[in-house]
């Protein structure tokens, strides 16, 4: 019976590990895309820039919320 116990526990630090991955993954896509579009569109434009930047993390952080926080 421990030895059952011992390999939930295994699994469960895994999943633990590879959900910590995926969520610096996400991190690291929201950061390229926020810098990309600072760059290839609004490079001069402070105005314009800052809301596009809220309005990608809003999107991001919705999307997060929507399908990827765990129950």
């Amino acid at each position: 019976m421990a030895r059952i116990h011992d390999r939930a526990a295994v699994l469960e630090r895994k999943w633990t590990m590879v959900r910590k991955a995926g969520i610096v993954l996400y991190v690291i896509a929201l950061v390229t895309v926020v810098v990309g579009v600072d760059v290839l569109f609004f490079r001069h434009r402070f105005w314009e820039r800052l809301a596009a930047n809220v309005g990608i993390v809003a999107v991001f952080g919705a999307v997060y919320l929507s399908f990827l926080k765990s129950p």
